[in-house]
């Protein structure tokens, strides 16, 4: 069988490592900018004028991108393992959330008829970002030895989250301004003449992604070598099934531990994904948090995730991926119970606060510290949750069917990652509570983190 380093094109130098830790650069915007902290919260309570609506809308968007990508990941990952190259499917997705990213700028205020578009566009994007992360996870075997594969996938989640805060600050600090005060979150007038009325700040998050990505993934296109040229099956689509098939029987028979594993992160991927995504929009709708308070909440937390995930990935190393994503579940959990335990006049559940004063400055009132460092053990715990994620299955699959497995990796995140938000988008609109509605991603969490203790790390 080959060796897990026999997947690599040619010896691999530190441009190739570089390169392929940089394509997490190049993505993270849209997860910091436009999923989390900027675009998100702006569609919810700036772009549409019924917050709880507008969630649900989100919610489903999501779902459907995600169930989307569930579908397609493993099938795409059988195909290119029958003996296809990873780069050119990376460049197809690339486009599809470039384009994607680029639909968003439609989301004029109070435009009725721009909400299918920008929705559209949002899915787009998901779809193109997910399935291109996908083939570039399958490229990480082949680049360092098995003993510094916690390091490197660590060290990408940290450059990921590095190019989040760059990003935002960016962004945040120079572009998008406040409605109310027309200034930026350093407080200064934007560097480009925008049009605050209808909020061209927030609705430039998606074209400044776009070209962000543009830029930073070129390093991976041209340093980082492709996996070895093999012969290519007469027809790769019908052989791709075919293995997909023989894989998923595989799965079940006689790679068990790999099964279950992929059954724990299905679930608590799911989870960590629908509170990170919509816990700023809790925030947000809690206290009014407009761009100020959003940048430099993100700012805040995207600094503890690039600590996290640095450290969990040298932690990883000594004592092992399960232990790692273990402890940072334990750690999100709690985070995510106190985050839900506060809202503007009462923090854990019951306890009663005054609550925020207008004028009363950043992050004045009790009930926001407390929603703040939650917050933090959230950020501090998804880098580690994520990385050790990662390198655990590079660790315990088969090395000859990478990218089919980080297929199936993919599809474990997804396939349910349509099911959170849309039992947030249901609750919420059963119950017109944000908060009931994100509660449900704790189910998830805990459940995924019980299938995850019998797992062995190792082949």
């Amino acid at each position: 069988m080959p060796s897990a380093m026999s997947d690599a094109a040619q010896p691999v130098g530190k441009r190739g490592v570089v390169g392929w830790a940089l394509f997490d650069w190049a993505t993270q915007p849209y997860y910091t900018l436009v999923v989390t902290f900027l675009f998100a919260p702006y569609f919810v309570n700036g772009f549409m004028s019924d917050p709880a609506h507008a969630q649900s809308l989100w919610a489903f968007a999501t779902s459907a991108a995600q169930l989307l990508t569930a579908v397609l990941a493993p099938v795409l990952g059988a195909i290119v393992d029958a003996g296809l190259r990873r780069k050119p499917w990376i460049g197809v997705f690339s486009a599809m959330l470039i384009i994607g990213l680029g639909g968003l700028w439609f989301a004029v205020p109070g435009s009725t008829a721009a909400v299918p578009l920008v929705l559209v566009s949002f899915g787009i994007a998901t779809l193109g970002v997910e399935l291109a992360t996908q083939f570039n996870n399958a490229m990480m075997p082949g680049l360092v030895s098995a003993r510094r594969l916690g390091r490197l996938s660590g060290l990408a989640w940290a450059v990921g989250y590095a190019g989040g805060l760059v990003s935002l600050a960016l962004v945040a600090g120079l572009l998008v301004t406040s409605p109310h005060t027309g200034k930026t979150l350093f407080g200064l007038d934007p560097i480009l003449a925008l049009d605050t009325a209808t909020r061209e700040g927030d609705r430039l998050v998606g074209p400044f992604s776009a070209l962000w990505y543009l830029v930073f993934v070129l390093p991976m296109f041209l340093f980082t070598p492709d996996r070895r040229s093999t012969p290519a099956a007469v027809n790769p689509v019908r052989e791709g099934l075919g293995r997909l098939l023989q894989s998923l029987r595989e799965l079940l028979r006689a790679h068990r531990n790999v099964a279950l594993f992929l059954l724990a992160r299905m679930l608590y991927a799911d989870g960590c994904a629908a509170v990170f995504s919509f816990g700023a929009i809790y925030a947000a709708s809690v206290f009014g948090w407009g761009v100020t308070e959003l940048g430099l909440f993100g700012i805040i937390l995207t600094v503890a995730a690039f600590f996290g995930a640095g450290l969990g990935g040298l932690v990883d190393d000594n004592v092992g991926s399960k232990r790692v994503i273990v402890a940072g579940l334990l750690i999100f959990i709690v985070g995510s119970l106190g985050v839900l335990s506060v809202d503007p006049d009462e923090i854990f559940f019951f306890v009663p606060v005054t609550e925020k004063v207008d004028g009363g400055g950043l992050f004045a009132s009790t009930g926001e510290r407390v929603l703040l460092s939650f917050a933090l053990l959230i950020g501090i715990a998804l880098g580690p949750i994520q990385a050790s994620s990662r390198t655990l299955l590079a660790r315990i699959c088969p090395p000859a069917q990478t990218t089919e497995f980080f297929g199936f990796f993919s599809f474990s995140g997804k396939v349910t990652a349509f099911a959170a938000p849309l039992a947030i988008g249901i609750v919420t609109t059963l119950t017109d509570s944000q908060r009931l509605g994100i509660s449900i991603s704790l189910v998830f969490l805990i459940v995924g983190l019980l299938l995850l203790l019998p797992v062995r790390s190792s082949r």
